[in-house]
């Protein structure tokens, strides 16, 4: 489902990591997500390619009331560290920074590379993913600690 925002994230040349939801699954876990979390690389050229990219699926803020102005730019993305939206091609969440880890360089630093069908692309590492869970501390976060912890666990018996 999210293949093709990553995809064309990646043609347009833009610095990110797959967090989230997504990365969770990557690492094992069988939730269900319906959005797509990146931590982007928040450099002026990064954040025009980012919105480059976006604004041809007319972005939206998630939650608020359809019609109401918004202009997805680079101004809107360097004032809101967190935007949520909604998108034609789904939903997705822009950070410019991620609980428990920091900016886009720690980020990536704890971030692996991964293929998912015919593209290449970071997310985090199964110890960053529960750290930033854990770091939130939303109710919906500390409950899917409970089965990442589980799959860490579970992977270092098989390593022993």
């Amino acid at each position: 489902m999210f293949e093709d925002i990553i995809e064309a994230l990646i043609a347009g040349d833009v610095r990110f990591v797959v967090i989230g939801g997504v990365a969770a699954t990557i690492q094992g876990s069988v939730r269900f997500t319906n959005d797509l979390d990146i931590c982007y690389e928040s450099s002026a050229e990064n954040v025009d390619r980012l919105v480059s990219v976006l604004n041809p699926w007319q972005p939206y803020l998630r939650g608020v009331d359809p019609g109401l102005p918004f202009i997805f730019d680079a101004r809107a993305l360097v004032t809101t560290p967190i935007m949520t939206l909604t998108t034609s091609r789904g939903n997705l969440d822009l950070l410019d920074r991620v609980p428990g880890l920091g900016d886009y360089p720690r980020v990536l630093a704890a971030s692996e590379a991964v293929t998912l069908g015919r593209i290449e692309f970071r997310s985090l590492r199964l110890d960053a993913l529960i750290a930033s869970k854990r770091a939130t501390g939303r109710p919906k976060d500390t409950e899917h600690l409970i089965e990442l912890e589980a799959i860490r666990a579970m992977r270092r018996r098989k390593r022993t």
